[in-house]
């Protein structure tokens, strides 16, 4: 990392999402100064996922990314969204498997986006599974907060079991 690419990467940072302008220019000078570098890849997969909502080019920018540093725990949890967006389950499930494997990474967070992809495939016991043991990876307030909502979330849109009635 270059100290004129950390400063306009972090610029970029700063200006996303709020000043999208800026953040591109910023974004676009650390990238020339360093063409491979995974978080500002990451970043520019970000825009394109949750600003321009172009998932092709994003998941371009997140597979350029995870070449140029597979090790980086940043760009995991956002390619997952991005995935999930795009309705790629398949890769998102393997590209979830993957990240739990990664030393450093927010386990809970991936726990999460992986109950989210359940939630999505409808496969809700599963989904609340999934955040019962992101809850156990949860090392704060507003994750187990955030986690605690979404399964009582996930509950409110499960089908009511039917009531077996006994014939007397």
């Amino acid at each position: 990392m270059t100290l004129t690419k950390n400063k306009y990467y972090f610029e970029a940072l700063d200006y996303f999402p709020h000043n999208l302008s800026e953040c591109m220019d910023a974004l676009n000078y650390a990238l020339s100064y360093e063409p491979e570098d995974a978080d500002s890849l990451c970043l520019m997969g970000r825009v394109y996922t949750e600003i321009v909502r172009d998932y092709e080019a994003a998941k371009n920018y997140f597979e350029a990314a995870m070449q140029s540093n597979i090790a980086n725990i940043n760009t995991p949890r956002y390619y997952i969204e991005c995935l999930m967006n795009n309705e790629d389950y398949h890769e998102a499930e393997k590209l979830i498997a993957f990240a739990l494997k990664m030393k450093g990474i927010d386990k809970a967070d991936i726990l999460y986006c992986n109950a989210l992809l359940y939630e999505r495939k409808e496969e809700y016991n599963k989904a609340i599974e999934h955040l019962k043991t992101a809850k156990r990876f949860s090392y704060c307030r507003s994750m187990t907060d955030t986690l605690n909502d979404r399964e009582k979330f996930i509950r409110e849109k499960m089908p009511e079991r039917r009531k077996k009635v006994e014939t007397v």
